[in-house]
């Protein structure tokens, strides 16, 4: 009996090592409008969704995101890029949290914290780009280690 629950447990263990990729998860889906991400840090997932779908046209909506930082945060970095037919068209980087300036609540956390941040977002743009594109984002600390990392499929028919 203990034979087989240890061969269970290297099978599952081995299973997890083998799995490359996180699932696809849907941030939201309405008549025109579809969302979705997966994560691609191959050792961390994070959860992230928003209150609705339409809010996201507003230019200002509210969103939930939790993960557990593997890395702590000094300096935070973004980096987003907006892909569309596989080739990068435009890119945007900005730095979140350095010493003395912070534009973000949860600067300073250390490994192993909970980060949960609840509250509004507002986009830099004014209307969402119509079409199928993907958005890739990643948050990069001060040793230039991935904090989080997504890509965003984004399939919008709005017609503004």
């Amino acid at each position: 009996m203990k034979t087989s629950n240890a061969l269970a447990l290297i099978l599952v263990l081995l299973y997890i090592n083998a799995s490359t990729e996180w699932p696809t998860h849907t941030v939201c889906k309405e008549d025109n409008l579809e969302i979705y991400y997966k994560s691609c840090d191959p050792q961390q997932d994070f959860a992230f969704s928003v209150d609705h779908c339409s809010d996201i046209t507003t230019h200002t909506f509210n969103i939930r995101a939790a993960m557990v930082l593997r890395h702590s945060i000094k300096e935070l970095y973004v980096k987003v890029d907006l892909i569309i037919n596989g080739k990068t068209v435009l890119t945007y980087s900005e730095t979140l949290c350095e010493p003395g300036h912070s534009k973000l609540i949860f600067c300073g956390k250390k490994k192993g914290e909970h980060l949960y941040y609840e509250g509004p977002v507002t986009l830099a743009f004014k209307e969402i780009p119509q079409g199928d594109y993907t958005i890739s984002a990643k948050l990069t600390n001060e040793d230039h280690v991935t904090v989080a990392c997504a890509d965003f499929t984004v399939k919008n028919y709005l017609d503004y």
